[in-house]
């Protein structure tokens, strides 16, 4: 068993005010608990992982690149498979949580390395 106390756990924010939290990085599986400011979307972007987005406070928008568009509220989720382009956007004007799964496992530096390539 491995315990991972939140307090303690590792965290990065990507951009001011979107924070992300690693619940867990096993190369099995990745849980990652994030805060989304009012707003706030994230670039449309894919990975060859497959992703559960699980909405636990507020509401949010889940797009696609081919169009496909869906209001997450609390308890929520949505399911985007490895490849699929997507964003999530807060679609409040206060802040909104989740908890995003990866399988296998992203690695908790995703965002991070993308802006270093710009």
């Amino acid at each position: 068993m491995k315990v991972i106390h939140f307090d303690e756990a590792e965290t990065y924010e990507p951009e001011p005010d979107w924070k992300r939290v690693n619940l867990c990085g096993e190369p099995e599986v990745s849980i990652e608990y994030f805060v989304k400011p009012p707003g706030h979307a994230s670039p449309l972007h894919d990975h060859p992982q497959s992703q559960v987005t699980v909405v636990t406070r507020g509401k949010m928008r889940v797009r696609t690149a081919s169009g496909e568009e869906a209001i997450l509220s609390e308890g929520d989720s949505a399911f985007f498979p490895g490849g699929e382009p997507h964003l999530i956007e807060n679609a409040l004007d206060t802040p909104s949580i989740g908890i995003d799964v990866f399988a296998p496992a992203r690695s908790f530096d995703f965002w991070t390395k993308k802006l270093e390539e710009k």
